[in-house]
């Protein structure tokens, strides 16, 4: 008999401990959302202008009843000021610290490519399948594509302007001044005489900035899709296959002696290869006249809120659609991430829940803002942009944008303009490409080191190019770079024959 207890208790032990089992893999596969579960707490990590808003806390409780309730999940914010942004997100990814979402991107600051390339990021394919479906049902798979690499999703656009155009943003109230029809402005010539003009009758104001501090105005103001990195372009909008060198064509070479005229004549911000300000507080402070921007439909009141200041866009490109524009802004899951399906559910909430999305861009209604109709909002009495204690302005960050209210002043119709811009801008033959960089990792290093020792002094104009733009190649061909371009050539290739 007492053999035969033990092996009953024996029995009643292994079946509670499968059972156990089979209840913590079906708690994984499900990813929380049970009343009964314990409740899940993820960082989600993103970058702010200016100083963190002093609601933010406040915002942060609010969303969390929405994400308990919805998904038994609590979010807890870490706010990175843009320009620290690089250094402080690769010591955290490469000390594996606990971040379960982070902003990526292909610009250089987010360095989404480098973050594949060192396995910083979870593949996201199965879990977008699973768990996805809401950015499955809103975004074209030609934008999903964008943050895809060797068949991988890695990240995630934000589902706003899905396009680039690039230009100029003025300030309205000079060019009335001054009687300037920013309309008859289609040439960096006719912008040349405007930035002379306010130069010269304007002698306490800078007349062009950077758009953001580490940013040159090649970068900012392109026709060409950078297939990513930039180390191997496609011209022209990227109506052709061919990968060239950038920094050996024509057009580079154009570019940075007109930008270093305008440095020598005193147009440019002095210090725009090294400053940190950001250029918004620069324009609200009344020391620049303009900076050099992607122009998108509602920019205008996108910048209003930025600078304090009406601002009126000069395009000088049309909008087109590349892997590069729409890798822009994304999300990504890290690789040490304890809770990647609540993550992932957490961001298909940003896609789908409108209650969510203006709570993360507009704050808290009656307190941040008040409604004017359905989809119309304005400040409340006496809260303006000065004084208005929640003023993020990353309303093109959080996931789907067209879900977000639209402010008194612009265009009611503002999101049926954004999909028509979307719909009909130009995309580059190379859409849906992102190179791995992983056969050529030492030389993309060696290659990026020497850009950051002259691009950024080139393309804001303080560096001569008849005097550094030979030394700059020489260096370039150096560490590599002709290697890079003929393996990203040769994984080019591959992908058109398989996208044909």
């Amino acid at each position: 008999m007492k053999k035969f207890g033990w092996m009953c208790l024996v029995f009643l032990i292994l079946l509670t401990a499968c059972r156990n089992s089979k209840d913590k893999a079906a708690d994984m596969n499900s990813g929380g959302g049970d009343a009964g579960q314990e409740l899940v707490e993820l960082t989600m990590a993103f970058h702010y202008f200016g100083s963190v808003p002093q609601d933010l806390g406040l915002v942060e409780e609010e969303v969390n009843k929405i994400t308990k309730k919805k998904l038994n999940i609590k979010v807890k914010f870490l706010l990175i000021g843009f320009s620290a942004w690089q250094q402080q997100m690769n010591l955290m990814l490469t000390g594996g610290e606990s971040l379960d979402l982070i902003v990526t991107g292909t610009t250089p600051v987010f360095s989404f490519t480098s973050q594949v390339a060192k396995g910083q990021l979870l593949p996201l394919n199965d879990l977008i399948k699973q768990y996805g479906n809401g950015i499955r049902k809103v975004m074209d798979p030609a934008w999903l594509s964008a943050g895809q690499i060797r068949g991988n999703i890695y990240g995630i656009p934000s589902l706003r302007e899905m396009a680039g155009q690039s230009g100029f943003m003025m300030r309205t109230d000079l060019l009335q001044k001054y009687n300037i029809d920013a309309s008859k402005l289609k040439t960096v010539e006719d912008v040349e005489k405007v930035l002379a003009l306010i130069h010269e009758k304007e002698s306490d104001l800078i007349p062009l900035a950077p758009h953001v501090p580490d940013e040159d105005f090649v970068s900012t103001l392109s026709n060409w899709d950078t297939l990513g990195n930039g180390l191997g372009v496609l011209m022209n909008y990227g109506d052709n296959l061919h990968v060239v060198n950038l920094y050996e064509t024509p057009e580079y070479k154009q570019r940075v002696e007109l930008y270093h005229k305008w440095f020598q004549a005193g147009y440019i911000l002095k210090d725009a290869a090294t400053y940190k300000e950001i250029t918004y507080d620069l324009v609200r402070n009344d020391r620049v006249f303009a900076y050099a921007s992607n122009i998108k439909p509602g920019i205008e009141m996108e910048a209003l809120k930025q600078t304090g200041k009406q601002m009126t866009p000069v395009p000088m490109t049309k909008p087109y659609t590349a892997s590069d524009k729409l890798g822009t802004l994304m999300w990504g899951i890290p690789a040490e991430s304890k809770h990647p399906v609540e993550a992932i559910k957490l961001l298909d909430l940003m896609y789908t829940d409108k209650e969510l999305v203006n709570l993360l861009d507009w704050g808290i209604e009656g307190k941040h803002y008040v409604k004017v109709s359905d989809n119309v909002i304005k400040f409340p009495d006496g809260i303006n942009d000065s004084n208005n204690r929640y003023s993020l302005n990353l309303n093109f960050l959080f996931g789907n944008e067209t879900l977000s209210y639209v402010f008194e002043g612009e265009d009611p119709k503002l999101w049926e303009k954004m999909k028509e811009y979307n719909t009909n801008a130009t995309r580059s033959k190379a859409l849906g490409f992102t190179m791995d960089q992983t056969p050529v990792k030492r030389e993309i290093t060696a290659v990026s080191n020497v850009i950051n020792q002259y691009a950024l002094g080139l393309g804001t104009g303080s560096l001569d190019p008849d005097k550094v733009l030979p030394e700059f190649i020489s260096k370039l061909r150096a560490a590599g770079i002709d290697k890079i371009i003929t393996e990203k050539q040769r994984q080019l290739d591959e992908w058109a024959k398989q996208n044909k």
